[in-house]
């Protein structure tokens, strides 16, 4: 059997391969880390199934069990576009969690609490982006999307994964993302740039709120931007109660994927069932 290794070339025609199905920027980026991740590890070794099976051992011993899923996972969308089937492999089986940990759950009053500190560091951009995301629900990767324009209409059009939607600004947000606007100067265009007018990325935005966690007494591990659309999908999820909806304003093709969203705590599930009194 011919020798088969992972070079530059390959990767760069799997790159352009994701580019051209329209998958995500950050969906990409995360694919080649990922792929080049195992390149490190098999070096120049001739590809098999054992070496592949070494690998998941490797990863199962050293990463948590949804982060080696999504490696494998980059590995199996390489293989089989290398017509490589034969080495792909099955992801490690995950047991469905009935309650998220409180120690990952961001509340509504620690998110009270990082708007509040950004606004005493005065950071309005931080607490206007945590606002943003927060009270719409959006990915950080699709805060581009709020512009002038979409702000003045009171909606904003999102376009991620191949899909499209739109999203409602409510009116108290889009009354201070105007004002923000005119103070800033910034007339058309993406309202949350950096001073020299790019916009801000994942990473400015993750580095920002960190910065909040200290003062503002809310511990470190809760806060990132993902976890303030998690805290978006509960609170609309306790008042609703409509998953499919809440699937739709989400953008999630599977409901499954928002069932993880509003996964409650152990403490909220232990409350439910004092309140059930069925103890005589």
């Amino acid at each position: 059997m011919k020798k088969r290794t992972i070079t530059n070339q390959i990767i760069n025609s799997f790159e352009k391969h994701l580019l051209e199905n329209e998958k995500a920027g950050a969906t990409i980026q995360k694919y080649m880390r990922d792929i080049r991740c195992f390149m490190d590890y098999a070096k120049e070794q001739s590809l098999d199934k054992t070496l592949l099976l070494n690998y998941k051992a490797m990863l199962e011993q050293n990463y948590a069990v949804r982060s080696a899923n999504s490696m494998l996972a980059a590995l199996n969308a390489f293989f089989r576009f290398q017509g490589w089937h034969d080495l792909c492999v099955k992801q490690f089986k995950v047991q469905k969690e009935a309650y998220c940990s409180e120690e990952r759950e961001l509340t509504k009053a620690e998110y009270t609490a990082l708007v509040r500190t950004a606004e005493l560091k005065k950071n309005e951009r931080l607490s206007l982006v945590v606002q943003t995301i927060c009270g719409t629900g959006i990915r950080v990767s699709e805060l581009q999307s709020i512009t002038v324009e979409a702000v003045r209409r009171g909606e904003a059009v999102v376009s991620c994964k191949g899909k499209t939607r739109k999203i409602f600004i409510v009116k108290a947000l889009q009354k201070k993302l105007l004002r923000y606007a005119i103070e800033q100067g910034i007339t058309t265009g993406t309202l949350f740039v950096t001073k020299s007018g790019k916009p801000l990325d994942r990473s400015n935005i993750w580095r920002q709120m960190k910065d909040l966690c200290k003062q503002a007494g809310v511990a470190p591990q809760k806060v990132f931007p993902h976890n303030l659309r998690h805290l978006f999908a509960r609170t609309f999820y306790g008042i609703e109660k409509d998953i499919a909806k809440l699937a739709d304003i989400l953008g999630h093709s599977n409901i499954n994927t928002t069932r993880i969203y509003i996964i409650t705590t152990g403490a909220e599930h232990q409350r439910r069932m004092e309140n059930m009194r069925l103890i005589i």
